[in-house]
């Protein structure tokens, strides 16, 4: 049975070029990066060159890239160490679609004393930010915001926001982890402060991150131990991931410049088919700015566990909201704050695409969604 992978908002395939990077030091040059003797600095040198690769993305400087374990971390630093920094209890404003790591990381500083407010979003998903202007009389702190929803793939205005924020003397974190490798970064810097993004989403490996840093920006540590970071992120750096990172950072930094019309039009075509054989069907966020690997489709009265299941056992791998809530009977957060009915949050499957994706392999899944959806409902009638 043919495997059509389409389940890359929760990670993709490690490319290659990042397997081939990653060999040697998992084969044979194993060493710490901050020993003194050669093996320890050759495996210095290849941390450091990885970080002028991650740093590429950005078009920054090296010393602007601090490595950690992976997205979360990176959002978590960003958000805690920003408002640990501060004197007196901060504040926080986020939005009512972050990833599952950034509405925990909010619930972690209202109990460190933060003040805490979320930005709603329409039916769209797009950001409203009728209450901005007030939230930003609050005593400064940061401003942290998801720049491409994990789950519907809308891309959110955030360079408006983060002037106001910015002017009024909070810090800007954007959590850039969806939108790298498929959006261009360097843009970004102009207005953000922080940007957290994460391997695994752009074809590098598993379990290594990194949080970019305008300069003069300082942080506090969330852990304590060695030197290593800048003093910032203690522990033995993840020598074959970050050299993984920094090889998968430059494929992507090539890619991203290159016409994505290819990935658009096989996303495009999967929505239309999957529309025209299932009556009631509804793409989410289809009038938001959206990435063009990424479609959330709405199957009601169809439960998302049943249907991905089915569609499991014929090969075709999606999921249903965040891989991160998986096994949770919660409905997703962010098609709540939509304001979805519950009939189409409780059957949303969410479908992303990656460059390996072809056309033959998005025909084959409509056919098995189309079989799966039938069944159900014929079942359930």
């Amino acid at each position: 049975m043919p495997i059509i992978y389409l389940d890359n908002n929760a990670t993709t395939r490690l490319s290659p070029t990042a397997y081939a990077a990653m060999q040697p030091y998992l084969d044979g040059l194993v060493a710490n990066p901050s020993s003194l003797h050669k093996a320890g600095q050759a495996a210095r040198r290849a941390v450091e060159h990885a970080r002028a690769q991650v740093a590429s993305l950005f078009d920054s400087k090296p010393a602007q890239i601090i490595f950690t374990s992976g997205g979360t971390e990176s959002i978590h630093l960003a958000v805690l160490g920003t408002l640990r920094r501060l004197a007196s209890a901060g504040t926080l404003i986020t939005s009512a679609v972050e990833h599952v790591a950034g509405m925990a990381v909010a619930e972690r500083a209202v109990a460190e004393g933060a003040t805490f407010h979320r930005l709603p979003v329409d039916k769209a998903g797009r950001l409203i930010v009728d209450d901005l202007d007030e939230h930003l009389k609050s005593p400064p702190g940061i401003v942290s915001l998801i720049w491409v929803n994990n789950e519907t793939g809308a891309i959110h205005d955030l360079e408006p926001i983060a002037t106001a924020a910015r002017a009024a003397g909070f810090v800007v974190h954007v959590d850039a982890v969806q939108a790298a490798g498929k959006l261009p970064l360097q843009p970004v810097t102009q207005w953000a402060d922080l940007i957290s993004i994460s391997a695994h989403k752009l074809h590098g490996p598993q379990g290594v991150g990194a949080l970019w840093m305008r300069a003069g920006v300082t942080i506090d540590a969330l852990q304590q131990g060695g030197h290593q970071e800048r003093d910032l992120r203690a522990g033995t750096e993840n020598v074959p991931g970050i050299v993984g990172f920094g090889a998968a950072a430059d494929d992507a930094r090539t890619r991203v410049k290159k016409a994505t019309s290819n990935l658009k039009s096989l996303r495009d075509r999967l929505e239309y088919a999957i529309c025209q054989a299932c009556p009631n069907a509804v793409v989410v966020a289809h009038d938001s700015p959206r990435v063009d690997n990424t479609t959330t489709i709405c199957f009601e009265g169809v439960p998302a566990e049943s249907l991905l299941i089915g569609l499991s056992e014929r090969g075709v791998f999606a999921s249903s909201g965040s891989a991160c809530s998986s096994g949770s009977v919660e409905p997703s957060h962010v098609l709540v704050a939509m304001g979805l009915p519950a009939g189409q949050i409780e059957g949303a499957i969410r479908f992303s695409l990656s460059r390996d994706t072809t056309e033959q392999e998005v025909d084959m899944a409509v056919v098995a969604v189309t079989q799966v959806v039938d069944q159900l409902r014929a079942l359930m009638s």
